[in-house]
Formats: structure tokens, sequence, C-alpha cells
């Protein structure tokens, strides 16, 4: 549905809620001032209804989660029916039969499915620990500390993730505690350090946070060769570009190219806390076997309610319905995007669902006139200037002409 706005923006609800938030949050977290944010109450399809009952279209999917759409019912039921049964377990102790099945449904949607062997899973709660994950095993399976990662990469900003994510504002302040272990490369280039003591190649096959960043062909293809010369583990951070939001199950995917170890989050399961890092069998089994306590783990690994929702999601992304829904959307995206015309348009780029519109001058003001008009965008890109499109697979035609529409009248009057 287009959006309904009913108040102000923020109404008065959104803003004694922010007001509150103020005086106990960290101040790091949330930004606000009196035009920022609306605080959200439901959501349903490709629509979010904020405290004070306005409708707002969602091209975020909440950073890349609601690719299904929000509140999905399958999923929805799915998690009711396995809280009502077990709502918490012990995940590296005492797991349960739907961690299993999880399990052997990410083998079979990668390692298996690119006729690579089978792949073992470490499952975590979010994109940055499945990053740690995969790190660390690229550790224990070279025996070597260097990484290297790519100029705007983003995988998240935990200390080990920190070591490919490339923007200083997240690194700045921590990084006298980095271990200077990372050799950072052009994103895209060819020209690739010759450096044996670098153990893992962590890259993201389609930059998220970097600003929509597709590689030139071949790219993907020159790091696995790298990798296989230099025995070092290519990780594919595929958090953002997984489950159909490139168009295809995973980004990689359009070069062909199988990576050693895979990072995979936020569409996996609609909308809870879980993440994996999976991984050829025998690179994974460089772990050492658990001696009754895991080397690496967390109190909600394998959270029943995650997988039971993951489950079904990944059910859902396999159906052919669900093909044709993501291969019309991508297309109708792609044709509007493309033939966006405007002075303040510098480049469009992107693939499938992953599309982003750089402009030539500040976004800021356009975010929240955006918001205003009850349309939901975020922005990436090393200077904050690329409008960032990333709906849930359920966007109609009306729906995008609606918020293209806006975007052009706002940009005609900025």
């Amino acid at each position: 549905m287009i959006p309904e706005i009913i108040t102000s923006i923020p109404g008065p609800r959104s803003q004694a809620l922010a007001a509150r938030l103020r005086e106990h949050e960290s101040r790091n977290v949330t930004y606000m001032n009196h035009l920022w944010p609306v605080f959200w109450d439901r959501a349903s399809g490709v629509n979010v209804w904020d405290a004070d009952g306005n409708r707002f279209l969602d091209f975020t999917s909440a950073f890349g989660v609601a690719g299904l759409g929000h509140r999905n019912p399958e999923i929805v039921e799915a998690m009711k029916e396995q809280s009502e049964q077990l709502l918490h377990g012990m995940g590296d102790v005492h797991p349960t039969a739907l961690k299993v099945e999880l399990c052997e449904q990410l083998s079979k949607l990668t390692f298996e499915k690119w006729d690579a062997g089978s792949g073992k899973v470490v499952l975590s709660n979010s994109g940055f620990e499945a990053v740690e994950t995969a790190l660390k095993t690229a550790r224990l399976a070279t025996g070597k500390r260097k990484v290297m990662a790519f100029t705007d990469g983003y995988h998240g900003l935990g200390y080990g993730s920190l070591l490919g994510t490339d923007l200083e504002k997240f690194r700045g302040p921590f990084i006298d505690q980095l271990a200077d272990v990372t050799n950072r490369v052009k994103y895209g280039s060819f020209e690739l350090p010759n450096d044996d003591e670098i153990g893992a190649v962590l890259v993201e096959p389609i930059q998220g946070r970097g600003g929509k960043v597709i590689p030139p062909a071949g790219f993907l293809l020159a790091l696995r060769d790298w990798c296989n010369e230099h025995n070092a583990l290519l990780i594919f951070d595929e958090i953002y570009t997984g489950f159909y939001r490139t168009g295809k199950w995973f980004a990689g995917e359009w070069e062909g190219v199988v990576p050693d170890l895979i990072c995979i989050g936020k569409a996996m399961s609609g909308g809870f806390p879980i993440s994996a890092c999976v991984g050829k069998e025998d690179i994974m089994d460089q772990w050492p076997e658990s001696p009754g306590e895991a080397l690496h783990t967390s109190t909600f690994l394998g959270h029943p309610v995650g997988c039971a929702m993951a489950l079904k999601s990944l059910e859902i992304f396999e159906r052919d319905t669900t093909i044709r829904m993501v291969e019309e959307a991508s297309q109708r995206l792609s044709s509007a995007l493309q033939e966006f015309d405007h002075e303040a348009v510098r480049e469009v780029r992107g693939r499938g669902l992953m599309w982003g519109l750089e402009l030539n001058r500040p976004t800021g003001g356009l975010l929240t006139s955006l918001l205003a008009e009850g349309i939901l965008f975020l922005v990436d890109g090393p200077e904050g200037n690329v409008l960032s499109f990333t709906p849930p697979f359920q966007i109609s035609e009306g729906e995008l002409d609606y918020a293209l529409t806006a975007l052009r009248r706002l940009l005609d009057a900025s």
C-alpha cells in the first residue's frame, strides 16, 4: 500500500518516545533530531506503521531482513508454533532437531548444490558473529594471521570483523586495539598482493554499505585463483546479498565462484537474530572436536525459534512462486531506476533487488523529506550519497511509481 500520513513527522508519540529514549540509551546508538526518527509500532508486507498510526512504504526491508515481507504470515506461524513448544534450548549442549535440520539445509543450499562436497555450519546470532567465525576458521585452517580485505567494505563492528570493515568512523576510535594484520586492497582491483602470510580473503560479492557496488567481471574468480595459489581461504560475506537479494540464492553465483566459507544472515529468518558461517567440510574440521565445552559458541546458538523461522523461510525461498516474484520485481525495479533520469543522479547501479542511486549532492535533508512523505530509505557509500533501494520482494509497480514520483519532486525542489 502507498503511504498514509495522518500527523506531522515525527508525530507526537514518536517525539515523546524520543525524549524518553534520549534519557536512557547510550547517545551513540539512535540518531535523533526534530525531524528524525519515527518509532515503529507494527509492519506487514512492504508497509510499516509508526507509533502515531502513520503508514510508511519501506525501501529498506529493515536492513535487508524482510525480503519475504514484514511479518510474513507463514514465518510468524512457525515462530508461534515453536515458541509454544520450546522457547529456548542449550544449542551447544543439548541441541534440538531443528538445529539438525537447519544445518542440513544450509549444506544442501551451498556446497552440496555447488558440487563442492558437504558443508558444515556454525550458527550465530548476528552477521558480524558469522564473519568472526569465518576469520577464526581461516586462522585455524591455514595457521596464518593476515587478512586481505577491501576498500569501502563492511563486515560488522566486532573487533574481529573490524579487520575487514573499511570505514574510519567505526575503526578510528579503536584502532590502537585492532591487530595490524589487514592488507587493504581496492575493491574490484586485479592487482593483488604477493603475500603468502595472508590466510583469509574477506569480500562482499557485491558491496552493500559501500554503495551497492558491483565488481568487474572476473574479479571473484581472480580472488579464487589467488587463494588457491597462496593457500588462503576465500570468505564470501553474503549477509546482505544472500537469499535472492541480488536475484540468485547468493550473489557469488552470478560468477559461479565457490568460496571456502560463506557468511549468511539477515533474510535467512525473516526477523529473528540468527546467522551462520557455512564452510567446506574439510576446512570446518580444522576446528578441534568439542571436549565438552565448545571453543566458539554463545548462549543463543541454534535458538529453536530462530531455527524454526529460518527453516520456514528457506522453504518459501525454494518455491517457484517466490523465484517468479523475485524475477518480476527485479525487472520492475531495474527498469524503473535505469529510466530515472535526473540531473542529481550521478550513477545508477545494482542487481536484482539491491540498487543504489548515487547522487551528486548531500542526502541528509532528502532522507528526512522522504520520511515526511511516508517513504523509508537509507543511504550508503563512503560519502553517504547513495540512496539505497532494497525493498521487500512484494513491491508493486504502483508503490515503486509512488516512491520515484516523490523522489523526483524532492530532487527538483532541492
